[in-house]
């Protein structure tokens, strides 16, 4: 699950749009899914031969989406499935490209405000390795056994042992990010503890929060059913702390208690969304007050993206920073004082 490929965002968005503006002309799902899967390229070609064959056998889109296991987002399959119960699959559609392609502007955003200290970041990286690469040559002329750095790395073997741990910690990075992406059972705890980070913790609630607000909505819209749209939306938040609760939510719904009850009690969502919802159940105007809602919450979660690209930027600078100082005193402590230390002796 955590290496298994999947659609991007960007032809996600591109997919939906398509699929609304055919669906919208009245155009035939079995000529829509056959165009698409001669259109397809790479891995994806052949899920949408999938998709295709299941539709052109009689089978509902839903279900050939279902068989190409999480290629496609959750979100997307079910409100397929929803869709094509409720005759609401071109709405659907629309509203899903403009959420994934928001999505997407959203990450070129914060990819575009660090991309700059990355870059220094990789210039440092890539300076001390040059540096070992020298030190080698170094030895070699002198026939000395200096060594600046003090981490037995020099010459051509050092730079490669050096770049091979960059490149392994760089991977590990990597993984735990995109295992708490995806929401996997062991991340559960790291997502706990980043929540509870000052700052981080309140932007990435936002988030959270937002993705949360607006699936409910859509959910609503379409015409799902109530718990099967809730279990739903705290899925899409791939959070564990609202994921964690799917249980007991879907059981007090199910008791016969009001969403108002059953949100207060889980202890995990906002004064004003709870008073949101407390409103929306009485006047019977639920979907309209999300909707509201879900504007609200979409402004705080560009907010929220200027949060974090501020304590990702400060977290590259820091990186940086360690990076030179700890050069500096290295090279102070075993390149000058080492020297002095061993004419005293």
């Amino acid at each position: 699950m955590l290496l298994s490929p999947r659609y991007s965002t960007r032809d996600t968005a591109r997919l939906c749009q398509r699929l609304s503006i055919a669906i919208d002309a009245g155009i035939d799902a079995r000529k829509i899914w056959s165009d698409e899967a001669g259109r397809a390229q790479g891995l994806a070609k052949s899920r949408f031969r999938t998709i295709s064959n299941a539709v052109a056998q009689g089978q509902s889109m839903a279900h050939g989406m279902a068989a190409t296991g999480d290629y496609f987002p959750l979100l997307m399959r079910e409100l397929t499935a929803v869709g094509e119960e409720t005759g609401k699959l071109d709405a659907v559609y629309k509203q899903l490209a403009d959420h994934f392609q928001q999505r997407l502007q959203i990450r070129r955003t914060f990819f575009a405000a660090i991309a700059w200290p990355m870059f220094q970041l990789g210039a440092a990286i890539c300076a001390i390795g040059l540096l070992i690469y020298i030190l080698g040559i170094v030895r070699e002329i002198t026939h000395s056994n200096i060594d600046m750095l003090g981490f037995g790395l020099y010459g051509a073997r050092g730079v490669t042992i050096y770049f091979a741990l960059i490149g392994a910690a760089a991977a590990a990075v990597w993984l735990i990010v995109r295992a708490v992406g995806r929401g996997l059972v062991w991340t559960r705890l790291i997502q706990y503890l980043v929540l509870r980070i000052p700052t981080l913790g309140k932007a990435l609630e936002k988030l959270f929060l937002a993705r949360f607000i607006w699936t409910f909505y859509i959910t609503l819209e379409s015409g799902m059913e109530i718990r099967r749209a809730v279990r739903l939306s705290l899925r899409t938040t791939n959070n564990a702390r609202y994921i964690d609760r799917t249980g007991e939510i879907d059981k007090s719904i199910a008791n016969g208690n009001s969403l108002y009850e059953t949100f207060s009690r889980a202890q995990c969502f906002p004064k004003d969304f709870l008073d949101a919802l407390a409103v929306g159940e009485r006047s019977g105007r639920l979907s309209q007050t999300m909707e509201n809602l879900s504007r609200q919450y979409q402004d705080q979660a560009r907010a929220a993206i200027s949060v974090l690209t501020m304590i990702a930027g400060l977290a590259v600078w820091l990186m940086i920073a360690a990076v030179i100082i700890t050069m500096i005193f290295r090279l102070f402590f075993i390149g000058y004082l080492g020297p002095i230390q061993e004419l005293t002796k």
